[in-house]
C-alpha cells in the first residue's frame, strides 16, 4: 500500500486505482463540491476534462485517484453526489519521486519548496502555493510577482 513508503523514497505504487465516470446531466457547480468530497475520503487527484458523449452532448469527464483501500467510500461520494449511473475503475501503478522540502527566504517571509529526487538527482523544486498565496495576499502584491522571486531565490541556492 502508498502508506508504506515514506515520502523520503522514491517508489512504485502497484496499489492505485484510477476512477472515472462521466456526467452529461449535473450542474457544473456542484464539480467543486464533490471534487471536495472526494479529496476528503481520500482521492489523491480529482481532476476534469470536457467531452462529448453520445448524441453529441457536452459533459464532464472527472477522474480521480486513490488508494485501492479507498475505492469503497470514492464510489459512495460518486453515486451519492453525482448524476452518474456507473463507474469505472482500473487498477494502476504510479511511480513516485522520493520528495524533500526545504525553505528560501524572501523580502516577505520564507516559502516552503518541495524537491523530486528520481534515482538520487533532483529533477524539480516546487514553491509550494499556499506560502505564496498567503504572502501575495498579505502584501497585496500579485501571485505571479511571489512566484518570479521565490524562483530567482530557487535559482541562487543552485
Amino acid at each position: 500500500m502508498s502508506q508504506r513508503f515514506p515520502h523520503g523514497e522514491e517508489h512504485i505504487d502497484q496499489e492505485m486505482i484510477k476512477v472515472e465516470v462521466n456526467l452529461d446531466d449535473m450542474p457544473g457547480e456542484w464539480l467543486g463540491y464533490v471534487m471536495e468530497k472526494l479529496f476528503d475520503c481520500g482521492a489523491n487527484d480529482v481532476f476534469y476534462s470536457s467531452i462529448y458523449m453520445k448524441k453529441n452532448r457536452p459533459g464532464v469527464l472527472l477522474q480521480l485517484l486513490c488508494d485501492r483501500t479507498k475505492l469503497d467510500d470514492i464510489k459512495a461520494v460518486l453515486f451519492s453526489e453525482t448524476t452518474t449511473l456507473g463507474i469505472r475503475y482500473f487498477p494502476i501503478s504510479v511511480h513516485r519521486l522520493a520528495r524533500t522540502f526545504y525553505q528560501v527566504e524572501t523580502v516577505w517571509g520564507n516559502v516552503t519548496i518541495k524537491q523530486g529526487i528520481h534515482e538520487g538527482k533532483v529533477v524539480e523544486n516546487a514553491p509550494e502555493y499556499e506560502d505564496c498565496r498567503v504572502i501575495a495576499e498579505q502584501n497585496s502584491i500579485p501571485l505571479k510577482e511571489v512566484y518570479k522571486h521565490v524562483w530567482e531565490k530557487i535559482l541562487e541556492n543552485k
